[in-house]
């Protein structure tokens, strides 16, 4: 065998071991075992709380105080690893149904309010418009947003664009839309500048404008950053006493990304428990107990690792979130610090 043919062989081989090591690895959920001390127990019945909070995985969340609900992305569609990465995707509407039911939300009664993507790639804003069709909820978020919306073929009365540092009130909410970013990956950036048709390609789903959502109910305030980024000083004088954190692939960032992120985040707003959310495999069906996502794409170890590491340091309650179940986020919350 001649030694370009030799090379050439041995390349390919090393090439189709390093493909089936990484396939390998897509398919192996990191474990959640050590991290079974930090799994939400409810001391006390959520239904007497001023609101509740259900999660239903990446950063769909469902604040709901009995007469008005408020939900942040609303995706349930969940498309699978080779449709997300190399085909396209759409909104399975048989998904939503099912997530709709799930969380007790009915159909065209009003009741929910708002449904907010905090950025507008798929896994946030992809579903969004449909949810709102269905429920009378009014799609809430930036102009790449309301593009996502005009292609689903929402009113224009229907579509709200929000701008930086403005408040909106549902209820006895008030959410206020804050700078932040998307946590710097290859799919960061970009706007959606015309009414999104589906089926497209996720890499389509341009993030637009990103939020961090301060939402207000009566004396509690409760932080959501959907994406594991952050705007330098945005949250400045921001008390939150809860933070629901996204921290999607937070493993794969530097310890200097780390400890910037949770300054930003977590000590600048005084958090006294902080809750991770946007760390489950987003391939795979949100039936719990929900699964880590996998190596290479995050390092979900080394980054609870590192949350509780700071969250003992710092005197902060880090606890994993309930799925599909409500929450009281303020049960068993240490007591405020004097100030």
């Amino acid at each position: 065998m001649k030694p370009l043919r030799k090379i050439l062989l041995v390349a390919g081989v090393l090439l189709a071991g390093a493909a089936a090591t990484v396939g390998w690895q897509l398919h192996q959920n990191p474990p959640l075992a050590p991290y079974a001390d930090l799994a939400w127990k409810a001391k006390a019945d959520p239904k007497a709380a001023p609101f509740r909070v259900t999660f239903a995985g990446v950063a769909t969340l469902l604040f709901d105080d009995g007469e008005t609900a408020v939900m942040t992305d609303g995706f349930f569609s969940r498309p699978g690893m080779a449709a997300s990465l190399i085909g396209t995707v759409e909104p399975d509407l048989d998904a939503i149904a099912r997530g709709l039911s799930r969380l007790g939300v009915p159909d065209k009664t009003g009741k929910l309010a708002a449904v907010i993507p905090v950025h507008s790639h798929y896994d946030h804003a992809m579903d969004a418009p449909e949810v709102a069709r269905r429920t009378g909820a009014r799609l809430v978020g930036s102009e790449s947003t309301a593009n996502v919306g005009r292609g689903w073929g929402l009113k224009p009365d229907a579509i709200q664009v929000v701008t930086l540092g403005e408040t909106l009130t549902f209820g006895r909410f008030r959410v206020s839309f804050l700078a932040s970013r998307h946590a710097p990956t290859g799919f960061t950036g970009g706007e959606i500048t015309e009414p999104m048709q589906t089926p497209a390609r996720a890499f389509a789903y341009r993030e637009g404008q990103t939020y961090a959502l301060v939402i207000r109910h009566g004396e509690r305030t409760v932080l959501v950053n959907g994406s594991a980024g952050f705007e330098p000083g945005a949250l400045d004088g921001v008390r939150a006493d809860v933070v629901l954190l996204g921290i999607g692939t937070l493993g794969q960032r530097d310890p200097a990304y780390r400890e910037a992120y949770w300054d930003a985040v977590v000590k600048a707003t005084g958090a006294r428990r902080v809750i991770p959310i946007h760390w489950d495999n987003l391939w795979q069906p949100a039936e719990p107990p929900l699964q880590a996502m996998p190596v290479p794409i995050d390092r979900f170890t080394d980054t609870m690792d590192f949350l509780r590491e700071r969250a003992r340091r710092d005197g902060v309650d880090l606890r994993m979130p309930a799925e599909w179940q409500a929450m009281d986020l303020w049960d068993g919350l240490p007591p405020a610090p004097p100030r």
